[in-house]
């Protein structure tokens, strides 16, 4: 067992709770593993209680729970599940480190704010999640998991008959045939446990690489007879498609959805405005009592026209489940894994018992130094 370091960088987690968040960016069995690489933690009050975690929990673990402004004002470096206001910012001391997906790939505002604060930023989205030394770092993974596994939970709830084929004394019931567009993490996570539940599952993707994974998992790969070739783009997300490509995708993904009575959508493009797989006209095609489960709904848009983040009914009776909080519902599993991951990047900068910029260039892209000109945006 390693030998537990004396701690001279202390990390910071405040409280996040909120209407849609219960994750919390430290958990105890993170405490106590950061202690033995030479970081001490602070906790604001009640910070993990939404995730099943009390402030004992984290006093037994070695971290002190304190008030907010005793938090901020003693951290070196402050983790985060959604990233801080800029006006949290503002109250920050100069040189905090600041963790967590800070959405830096369109937001040269909230960028700027960092540099006009004199903090120094780690955008978790920027880490080359190919690199195995980064994959135990990598956010967009571990929550995207979670929230693909709660969103075929979410659409079996909110659909009216079962989801596996059903034999009983007044006849069978069939099986529903559910439809998933995004066969990233969340949409192979959303497969798996949809056909766990016995529904019968098909997939698309537009990743060419995607076809393989999807049978592997048991389900159909949606076939609709375009050719996006040269779909996927750098670290394994998908490319943003050009006007056309896209048009040519809704045209025929419209038409194919008729024949589904549960469609899940999990397609982001990280940093930008979610690509419509869905029009309005797909979503009427629908029979009346389809659910629509849309992951990536968002002030910015979603998977699906029209969707916003909540439920709504159309007048066809059509379900539509705009939710991209799925992972905090899931939220001690999820703060689990979330806290790994923060914990992993805030080691990783732990250099000869202080925080170090001087590393390896391999995950430099993601950090944001004030006065330091900032990466350009990684492809997509």
């Amino acid at each position: 067992m390693a030998e537990t370091q004396e701690a001279t960088v202390s990390f910071g987690v405040l409280n996040e709770t909120s209407e849609h968040e219960s994750r919390v960016a430290l958990t105890p069995d993170i405490v106590a593993r950061l202690r033995k690489a030479g970081v001490s933690c602070l906790i604001e009050r009640g910070a993990g209680l939404a995730a099943q975690y009390t402030d004992d929990d984290y006093t037994k673990a070695g971290a002190s729970v304190l008030p907010a402004d005793e938090v901020i004002a003693k951290a070196d470096a402050l983790g985060f599940v959604d990233r801080p206001s800029t006006e949290l910012l503002g109250r920050l001391k100069p040189g905090t480190w600041v963790i967590g997906m800070l959405g830096s790939f369109t937001d040269a505002e909230y960028v700027a704010a960092l540099d006009k604060a004199g903090l120094v930023g780690v955008a978790m989205e920027k880490l080359p999640r190919q690199l195995s030394s980064a994959q135990s770092m990598d956010e967009m993974t571990s929550q995207n998991s979670v929230m693909g596994y709660k969103a075929a939970l979410v659409a079996a709830n909110a659909y009216g008959s079962f989801f596996p084929m059903m034999t009983t004394a007044a006849g069978t019931i069939r099986p529903a045939k559910v439809l998933i567009l995004g066969a990233g993490i969340a949409g192979l996570q959303a497969i798996g446990t949809a056909r766990r539940l016995g529904a019968v599952v098909t997939a698309y993707d537009v990743r060419p690489a995607s076809r393989g994974e999807v049978e592997s998992l048991g389900a159909k790969f949606l076939d609709l007879g375009l050719d996006f070739s040269a779909g996927q783009g750098e670290g394994g997300y998908a490319r943003a498609l050009t006007p056309e490509e896209q048009a040519a995708q809704q045209a025929a993904v419209d038409q194919k959805a008729a024949g589904f009575d549960v469609i899940i959508t999990t397609a982001k493009v990280p940093g930008r405005k979610p690509p419509v797989l869905l029009t309005k006209a797909g979503v009427d095609g629908l029979k009346r009592g389809a659910v629509i489960v849309d992951c990536a709904a968002s002030d910015l848009g979603g998977n699906v026209e029209g969707s916003t983040v909540g439920t709504s009914v159309t007048d066809g009776g059509v379900t539509i489940i705009g939710a991209p909080y799925l992972a905090s519902d899931v939220s001690n599993t999820a703060a689990n894994l979330l806290a790994r991951n923060v914990g992993d990047v805030l080691a990783h900068f732990v250099k000869d018992g202080r925080l170090s910029i001087d590393l390896n260039e391999e995950l430099d892209d993601a950090l944001i130094v004030a006065g330091r000109p900032a990466a350009a945006p990684a492809q997509a």
